[in-house]
């Protein structure tokens, strides 16, 4: 895989140099709620453009269905990423059309344009070989060389991430170099004891690094929603806590073969439960209320992991030598039911080991509930495509990048 330092040392000065980067950040009526993702994509273009290249960025924003949509216009992402580079970002009003063609052509050497919303475009997520292949004909005639740094998309079989560097000279980012790198040291040569911590709503977006990780952490912490199915397998009442009731039995059979493996599981021993799930605009107080986790009452629904709890998770990092934490360990949105998120990533601070935050609502939560993020290990911009790597899948997006 070649690095972007190898593709400069070749040459790049007035090259049209296209960067995929994932600059999929949250908005709120138009305005950026969190530009951590944007802020990950300035070294690799910043690199690019101060070595004289001609860069064009494309990323997608959010999920809009094969055609513009005008609250989902990376607009406002263009503003934000000229003020982090410090300099006029040009912006095309579209993909592959006349503005995208005229404002790349109009790129000067050292300059930046933004493409408009990658997903404007149905080729670009087709499951259509020929119609994603004939998007990545037009994105390449806008380049001459190829950059893959948006590592939150990198699973993802799309035109700008798997059929377009095959039609280019191609070579990786800054920031995907960071991400593998960092993922090698979750699955190669791990530290021991190995604590993983997992959370968020479904068990069923977790079942398969769940599966890969029996045999190779030591112990896992589970939290957020996903933790009243295993609760549940486990013959307690979870009164009206989110609950897959269908993934009980495959909870069961790896709660049995953590047990075999002498993988320590650790589930939570009290929650915070209220009647029914907060206002998460007004963030009126919720007035939960402590519970045992395994004495839940019909009535309530469990929204964060209780103070014991938090307890428990803070000494089962304590002598950790890696951790990897994906997913909230409840409605951190919510100041009623932050203080368990806030426990973990304290947990992740005060402990000796390497800590990875897995991308995701996991890296929303380290920097709305106010932590500094250079004092974890590594912060992940791609939640999704973390998990499947620790699950061993192939991702299309690294594999187009092999020679």
């Amino acid at each position: 895989m070649k690095t972007i330092d190898e593709l400069v040392g070749e040459g790049v000065s007035g090259k049209r140099v296209f960067v995929r980067a994932d600059l999929n950040v949250p908005l709120d009526d138009g305005t950026i709620t969190d530009d951590g993702r944007i802020r990950a994509a300035v070294p690799t273009i910043l690199k690019l453009a101060e070595s004289g290249a001609r860069v064009v960025v494309a990323s997608h924003l959010g999920r809009p269905k094969g055609a513009p949509d005008p609250q989902f216009s990376l607009a406002p992402v263009a503003q934000r990423l000229g003020e982090l580079l410090g300099i006029q970002v040009a912006f095309a009003a579209d993909t592959v059309g006349d503005s995208a063609k005229a404002t790349v052509g109009e790129t000067a050497d050292g300059g930046v344009t933004l493409l408009e919303n990658l997903r404007f475009n149905a080729g670009e997520t087709s499951k259509d070989d020929a119609e994603r292949g004939a998007f990545a004909d037009e994105l390449a005639a806008l380049a001459d060389a190829y950059v893959s740094d948006g590592f939150g998309a990198v699973h993802r079989k799309h035109a700008s991430v798997y059929d377009l560097p095959a039609r280019l000279p191609h070579a990786a980012g800054h920031l995907i170099a960071t991400e593998v790198g960092v993922l090698k040291k979750l699955t190669e040569d791990v530290k021991r004891p190995y604590a993983v911590v997992l959370g968020g709503a479904k068990v069923s977006d977790k079942l398969g690094v769940i599966d890969h990780l029996l045999g190779k952490a030591d112990r896992l912490l589970i939290g957020g929603g996903m933790a009243y199915t295993f609760l549940k397998a486990q013959g307690y009442e979870v009164g009206k806590s989110l609950l897959q009731e269908d993934q009980i039995p495959a909870v069961k059979g790896y709660l049995e073969r953590a047990e075999e493996l002498g993988v320590e599981f650790v589930l939570p021993v009290d929650v915070l439960a209220a009647p029914e799930f907060p206002d998460l605009k007004t963030k009126e107080p919720a007035n939960p209320t402590v519970v045992a986790a395994d004495a839940i009452p019909a009535e309530l629904e469990g929204l964060d992991i209780g103070p014991q709890s938090r307890k428990l998770y803070a000494a089962k990092l304590a002598d950790a030598a890696t951790v990897f934490w994906n997913g909230p360990m409840g409605v951190f949105e919510h100041p009623d039911f932050a203080e368990g998120t806030k426990a973990v990533a304290q947990g992740l601070l005060d402990s000796p080991a390497f800590t990875v935050v897995g991308g995701g609502d996991s890296a929303a939560a380290v920097r709305q509930l106010g932590f500094d993020e250079n004092a974890f290990g590594h912060i992940s911009t791609g939640g999704g495509a973390s998990l499947e790597y620790l699950e061993g899948k192939t991702l299309p997006g690294l594999a187009a990048l092999e020679d």
